[in-house]
């Protein structure tokens, strides 16, 4: 719903294009603070102690609780007003970037680290929203076209900005500093602030609490025994947990299916789930994205813990993975994806499938950080830049007017739930192989981490061509517009739902 041409409003379309550069700048700050953390998190693991563990913690305890909230910010931007939300976001944000760089051990970190997960989760489901109300026409395709670069770029100067801050030891700071370049962006995204319009749903949304709950407390309980099982030896009870995430997840599901058929609110929009494609799509962003955050992972745990290099080493070891994707990202945008659409999807998987291969091969024959290895890693960044385009692109192409929201927050939540499964899985193959101190079997397991790598984006090509592909309609559920019948059985009897 567009503002009313208040003195307020006519002010923000003076300066709208200064404001799009604060909401360009939330976003970047997201991601630069993933990136960092990432190169810094073996310092970090230096300086503080703890469990091996602890240094995946540092990343998944920001990446679940985004995640899991994404769906709900957004909604709370819809309800409250999206301008607002995302002020109390970035604020919360900065807080928590303080509370990390002064966290006394690392179990505060982890938890500072929820919070600032938390908080970008009412930062990022807001810019879109916020866009649309300043902007029109060829001026909105403009605005909306500029996050593509930007995030990019912050995906090039995230690692080498951590490891330059890192090593440069500012004021004796070490690791703390990578928190602190949060504050000036923080600082000068709130005194945009009064050129922001405020913005909200014309229908507002109902919350979906008991759904929220259900999702955080599912995938809660799978991603801790994942991290965790390597330091307890894989004892029978960590199974019977996943397990259990497993089951609560199932139970969201079916629990989101009743709300819907009832007309209650829910988290997500089920008719979405009407054919396989949209389902497809969520598979292969998981996967997708275990596969990119956790090879990153990987790599900076190699060269840091196993190999003993310096954390600037591991941050220029990322240049050509992040510069490839980011150049090959703007080539598929810019020339391919117009030209060949959803086909670009499996050459980039196939590049990409390259690159793991020869990265395998320049870890058994060259050194570690050699021209060998880097040039196989930026293979590997083409082939991730070339797939994200198209597959964002042909994952919403088919969905309804009324279903875009839902299925962009969808995907984006679980591309941060694949980046946290991929830390947990991936950084538990190399941190295993890294217990022993022996440079050989710490290469070995990197090794073996790309193969596996390589098994998930073979399984990423799969439901890629189930995305891409003709409509397959899955019984009993809804597509608006259409017949269908459902059927649920739940507490109060049988309830049908029939749209003719």
């Amino acid at each position: 719903m567009r503002a009313p041409r208040t003195e307020s409003a006519a002010m923000t379309q003076r300066w709208r294009w200064l404001a799009l550069v604060a909401l360009l700048v939330a976003e970047a700050m997201n991601l630069l603070d993933a990136t960092i953390v990432q190169v810094a998190a073996p310092t970090i693991h230096a300086v503080l102690g703890g469990s091996t563990a602890d240094v995946q913690w540092l990343g998944a305890a920001y990446t679940l609780p985004f995640a899991l909230l994404l769906i709900t910010g957004g909604r709370l931007g819809d309800i409250a007003g999206r301008k607002r939300v995302f002020l109390i976001g970035v604020a919360g944000f900065g807080i928590a970037s303080v509370g990390c760089a002064l966290a006394p051990d690392v179990s505060v970190l982890i938890g500072w680290r929820a919070v600032q997960g938390a908080a970008a989760a009412f930062v990022i489901p807001q810019t879109f929203g916020l866009v649309k109300a300043m902007f029109e026409g060829r001026e909105l395709a403009k605005a909306l076209g500029s996050i593509g670069p930007v995030m990019g770029l912050a995906a090039i100067c995230g690692p080498a900005l951590g490891a330059l801050v890192v090593d440069a030891d500012l004021l004796g700071w070490s690791w703390r500093a990578a928190f602190l370049i949060n504050i000036p962006l923080v600082v000068a995204v709130l005194c945009c602030a009064p050129v922001l319009l405020e913005n909200a749903a014309a229908d507002r949304p109902r919350l979906d609490l008991a759904g929220t709950v259900l999702a955080v407390a599912g995938f809660a309980l799978v991603v801790y025994p994942l991290i965790e099982g390597r330091e307890w030896g894989w004892p029978r009870w960590t199974w019977a947990i996943v397990a259990a995430g497993l089951a609560t997840l199932v139970g969201f599901g079916v629990a989101q299916r009743i709300a819907a058929a009832r007309g209650r609110a829910t988290l997500v929009e089920v008719s979405l789930f009407a054919d396989r494609r949209f389902p497809a799509a969520l598979v292969a962003s998981t996967l997708f994205f275990a596969v990119m955050n956790g090879l990153m992972l990987v790599i900076v745990l190699h060269l840091q813990l196993g190999l003993g290099r310096d954390v600037l080493s591991a941050g220029l070891a990322l240049l050509p993975w992040t510069a490839g994707s980011a150049v090959a990202s703007w080539v598929a945008g810019t020339w391919l994806v117009p030209r060949y659409g959803a086909r670009v999807m499996q050459v980039g998987l196939a590049v990409l499938a390259f690159g793991l291969l020869a990265t395998v091969t320049a870890y058994a024959h060259a050194p570690a950080g050699g021209w060998a290895t880097l040039s196989a890693l930026g293979v590997c960044g083409v082939g991730l830049g070339l797939f994200t385009v198209p597959f964002f692109t042909t994952a919403l192409a088919r969905v309804a007017p009324h279903e875009t929201g839902s299925a962009a927050g969808l995907l984006n939540a679980v591309q941060q739930l694949g980046a946290t499964f991929g830390t947990a899985a991936l950084g538990t193959v190399v941190l295993r192989g890294l217990d022993g101190g022996d440079p050989a079997t710490a290469t070995a397991a990197v090794q073996q981490a790309f193969w596996i790598a390589l098994a998930l984006t073979a399984a990423t090509a799969v439901a890629a061509a189930v995305m891409a592909g003709p409509e397959h309609p899955i019984v009993g559920t809804r597509r608006p517009g259409r017949r269908f019948a459902t059927e649920f059985s739940g507490p109060r009897g049988t309830v049908r739902n029939h749209n003719i």
